[in-house]
């Protein structure tokens, strides 16, 4: 039997933890809501959870102008599957090395990851190595290799969890019979590592889905367009309404752009973005709060 301070701290907590998921959950409602409105309404009434006129106007415009959203949704989903998976292989596979604890120059190389996370080069330096030296600007790799080398927070997860939950000895054993680094990395450690590396490819899938900033920097309108994310879309609207316009593959550029549902279609872009994210998470929750908590234990 709980006491009667246990079931009230039991309710406070629960009353808490619910207050806490309406904040969560009532700004998507909100964004759903208004991306249903009808957008004189929107823009009289502003953004309500029962706006008092609905329309699918905002919808439509997308299936009109799916020839420019819809190649936005396929670089992002190409830039975050390839950004994702090879960032999760590189960050693996190093996080593998500094988890050896006889290795040569071992500190150092833990230094300089940490050191990534305290000072980094600043965003001229970077934007001129870039495109520069890597020659990257107007690529879709501009779209994937900034994000992609290297976070240090997600590579210490992995490391930590490396060295807190594979045994030691069986590694050993493995390199008694004959198992190579690679042939332990990729039959012994992956395998018994889903957890971090679900937990850190679902931080890496939604930094790169949710990515504007590389677009801004190292694409232009004029060469680089067709390759612009649907983060950069959204910005675009954003800041200028007219950018659909002038790219509607179904008017050639000759809509006018006040009839545009302005203020809903931005809702309405926000929501088919977001969708392909909240449908994964699902499928990686179970992996994440144990992958965060013993991920962050320290050696």
């Amino acid at each position: 039997m709980h006491s009667k301070e246990d079931r009230i701290t039991q309710l406070t907590a629960h009353f808490v933890l619910l207050l806490l998921t309406m904040a969560a959950l009532l700004p998507f409602v909100l964004l759903i809501a208004a991306s249903f409105t009808d957008n004189t309404v929107a823009i009289a009434e502003g953004y309500r959870f029962f706006p008092s006129k609905y329309s699918t106007e905002a919808y439509s415009y997308i299936l009109r102008e799916w020839g420019t959203i819809g190649r936005a949704y396929g670089v992002t989903i190409l830039v975050t599957v390839a950004g994702t998976a090879v960032s999760l292989l590189i960050s693996s596979m190093l996080a593998y090395t500094l988890a050896q604890k006889g290795l040569p120059g071992r500190g150092i190389l833990t230094f300089l990851v940490v050191f990534t996370m305290l000072f980094n080069g600043g965003i001229v330096s970077s934007y001129f190595i870039y495109s520069n030296v890597f020659h990257i600007k107007n690529t879709i790799a501009a779209l994937i290799i900034p994000n992609l080398l290297m976070n240090a927070f997600n590579l210490i997860l992995i490391r930590n969890y490396f060295v807190n939950n594979i045994p030691p000895a069986l590694m050993e054993a493995a390199r008694i019979d004959g198992a190579g680094e690679f042939t332990i990395f990729g039959k012994i450690v992956i395998p018994l590592s889903l957890p971090i590396l679900a937990t850190v490819g679902l931080m890496s899938a939604i930094a790169y889905w949710n990515d504007w900033t590389n677009g801004l920097y190292f694409l232009n309108d004029k060469d680089g367009s067709h390759l612009y994310s649907i983060q950069n879309v959204l910005n675009r609207m954003n800041e200028n309404i007219n950018f659909l316009a002038n790219n509607s593959s179904t008017t050639g550029g000759m809509l006018d752009a006040s009839a545009l549902p302005s203020t809903t279609v931005r809702m309405a872009i926000a929501v088919v973005g977001i969708l392909p994210i909240l449908a994964a998470y699902p499928f990686f929750q179970k992996y994440f709060v144990k992958g965060i908590t013993v991920g962050s234990v320290k050696e």
